[in-house]
C-alpha cells in the first residue's frame, strides 16, 4: 500500500484545528482553494495553494471528479463540479426562508434601485444566502454563496449583534435594530442592514441594501432605505411566525427623527 505523503504544514494541522480525517481534510482544502473569481485552476496552482504535494492533489482530484465536485477541462486544469451547486440548492431549501425572501428582496430592490440581499453567519464569516440586484450599470455585485468578514460591513454587525448576545459593544445595534457602514469592505460601498426573526425569536438573517457609497451619501436616503428594510423585516418576521411588533418602536422613530450621520459613526460601529 502506497505511503501517503503529509507536508510540513499537514502534519502540524492533523494535530490543531482538523477534522482527524487526513484525507477529508486534504479533500476540502482542494475545494476551498477556489476563490470567488476562479473558474479554472491548474495542478500546480492547486498544489500552491494547499501546500500539498502534486501526486496527493493528482489523487484527490480523481476522486473528487468522480463524485461531481471537480471537473477535468480540455485544456487541463480544474474547475468546480455540478455537484455543489445542488447542495447549495439544499442548504438554501434548509432555511425554509425562499419562498418568503425572495419577494421581499425583489420588491427593495426594485423599489430603490440597490441590490437586496440576506446573510446568515457562517463562523467568523457572513454568507449571501439570497440576493437580488437592480438593472443598473453601477451596482454593488455580489454572488450567492460568497463570503465576507463578519467584523466588516452593516449585515455582519446585525450577525454579530443578535448571535454574540452578551457582547456589549452590539447593545446599540441590538436596542435600534439596524446598522449602517460606509466603505468598510469596499471602500466605494455601503450598506445598511435590519435583523429578520423566526417564530421563536431566533435570528433568520440580517437583510441589506448595498449600493455604490456615492448613493447613500445623504441621511434622507438612508432614512429611507431604513424604513423600507424595516417594513420588509416586519413582514418577514410576521411571515415566518414572529413577532412584528418588535419593530414598530424603531419604525416611528426613525420616521420621526431620520437618519443622523453621526449613528453610523460611532466606535462601535466601526470595529
Amino acid at each position: 500500500m502506497e505511503k501517503q505523503e503529509l507536508t510540513p504544514s499537514e502534519s502540524a494541522a492533523a494535530n490543531d484545528g482538523s477534522s482527524g480525517v487526513a484525507v477529508l481534510d486534504r479533500a476540502f482544502a482542494i475545494l476551498n482553494a477556489y476563490g470567488p473569481t476562479d473558474d479554472r485552476l491548474s495542478l500546480a496552482e492547486l498544489s500552491r495553494r494547499t501546500d500539498l504535494y502534486k501526486s496527493t492533489v493528482l489523487r484527490l482530484l480523481g476522486a473528487l471528479e468522480h463524485g461531481g465536485f471537480i471537473r477535468k477541462l480540455g485544456d487541463g486544469q480544474y474547475a468546480i463540479g455540478p455537484q455543489p451547486l445542488r447542495l447549495a440548492a439544499l442548504y438554501q431549501r434548509s432555511f425554509q426562508v425562499g419562498p418568503v425572501i425572495e419577494p421581499i428582496l425583489q420588491q427593495l430592490s426594485r423599489d430603490l434601485g440597490e441590490t437586496a440581499s440576506l446573510y446568515v453567519r457562517q463562523g467568523d464569516q457572513r454568507l449571501v444566502l439570497f440576493r437580488v440586484e437592480p438593472n443598473r450599470a453601477v451596482r454593488v455585485s455580489i454572488r450567492v454563496g460568497e463570503e465576507f468578514p463578519i467584523d466588516k460591513g452593516a449585515s455582519g454587525k446585525v450577525l454579530l449583534a443578535f448571535t454574540d448576545t452578551q457582547d456589549s459593544r452590539w447593545d446599540e445595534v441590538r436596542e435600534r435594530l439596524w446598522a449602517v457602514s460606509h466603505g468598510e469592505r469596499d471602500p466605494e460601498t455601503a450598506s445598511v442592514s435590519v435583523p429578520v426573526f423566526g417564530a421563536t425569536g431566533e435570528l433568520v438573517g440580517a437583510l441589506a441594501l448595498s449600493g455604490p457609497k456615492a448613493r447613500f451619501d445623504m441621511a434622507s436616503t438612508i432614512t429611507t432605505a431604513l424604513l423600507n428594510l424595516l417594513e420588509c423585516a416586519k413582514r418577514a418576521t410576521v411571515a415566518l411566525g414572529g413577532v412584528g411588533a418588535r419593530y414598530d418602536a424603531t419604525i416611528a422613530r426613525t420616521a420621526q427623527e431620520g437618519f443622523l450621520r453621526s449613528e453610523a459613526t460611532s466606535p462601535r460601529d466601526t470595529v
